[in-house]
């Protein structure tokens, strides 16, 4: 036979002897604490002295309403008091490594990892930059969003080949061009240097012999061009940075072997479309008429 689970709070009252009954069914007298199954009969105890105080039957019938009320919230706060809170089943975590197929730079390495935690907040990241891989130590949902994220991610790069051609002007006519050629993938940067170095001493230190020993420190003097690429809605932008210098035939005047080093530098941010050249700037070479003339054109490569 099953036994009732639903909690039943029953009240009898003898009209002869003012005897009270509150009295709950035997599945809850049986799984509840000895402390609780006291704590009912005392209650009981405590109705049965209220109601021997009323003499009268009007008195008693108001009474056994009040009663009524007051067995009612005693029944809802025992149910509630019964009812404990289900406790919270541990989780699972699992433990893997996701290896990186093309984001194998530091920074693309980092930036996934920043996604990562950010948008899984519990998880545990960590990078392996030799690797190329992430370590992940997350619940089985985490585990399978954040594969997706990386798969996201780490997708191949397109490269472009980014032409630079410099055109010398003497007097306003057009002596000569020169071009040069960067590739780079969007999210890169690429860097294209032409000429000498210059040494230029530093100081000097003396050992404790006759001779003194100089600390000389090399400058690059020459053609710099350094481009930095990113995708930018459906074409691109890039950053930048042409410089030209030269060693001139006058002295510093600080030292005796100091160069006085002329230069002529332009940075400058162009959205660019494949084959469509745009013009950067133009550059007034010092010490003459010359000018030059600079603009980029993209070429995707892969």
């Amino acid at each position: 036979m099953d036994v009732e689970r639903k909690l039943v709070v029953r009240v009898c009252v003898s009209r002869r002897t003012h005897r009270v009954d509150l009295s709950i069914n035997a599945f809850h007298r049986a799984v509840w604490s000895s402390s609780r199954v006291a704590f009912f009969d005392w209650v009981t105890l405590g109705v049965e002295m209220t109601l021997k105080k009323y003499a009268t039957i009007s008195r008693r019938a108001a009474a056994l309403r009040m009663l009524g009320g007051v067995t009612l919230m005693l029944s809802a706060g025992i149910a509630g008091a019964q009812t404990q809170p289900a406790e919270a089943k541990p989780v699972s975590s699992t433990y893997e490594t996701i290896f990186l197929t093309y984001a194998t730079q530091q920074n693309d390495l980092n930036d996934i990892q920043t996604d990562l935690r950010n948008l899984l907040p519990k998880t545990k990241v960590y990078g392996m930059p030799s690797q190329h891989a992430i370590s992940l130590w997350a619940t089985p949902e985490d585990m399978a969003l954040a594969r997706k994220v990386i798969s996201e991610l780490d997708r191949v790069k397109k490269v472009y080949r980014l032409t630079y051609t410099i055109t010398d002007l003497e007097n306003g006519k057009r002596v000569g061009s020169n071009h040069y050629a960067l590739v780079v993938s969007a999210g890169d940067r690429s860097e294209f240097k032409q000429g000498s170095k210059v040494p230029i001493m530093t100081g000097s230190y003396d050992t404790g012999t006759t001779t003194s020993n100089s600390q000389v420190q090399y400058l690059d003097v020459g053609l710099s061009i350094e481009a930095n690429l990113d995708a930018y809605g459906d074409g691109l932008r890039v950053r930048s940075k042409v410089s030209q210098s030269s060693v001139s035939e006058e002295k510093s005047g600080i030292g005796a072997q100091d160069p006085m080093i002329h230069q002529t530098q332009l940075e400058a941010t162009a959205n660019l479309e494949a084959g469509k050249p745009v013009a950067l700037g133009s550059l007034d070479l010092p010490g003459g008429t010359r000018k030059q003339e600079i603009e980029v054109v993209s070429e995707l490569v892969k």
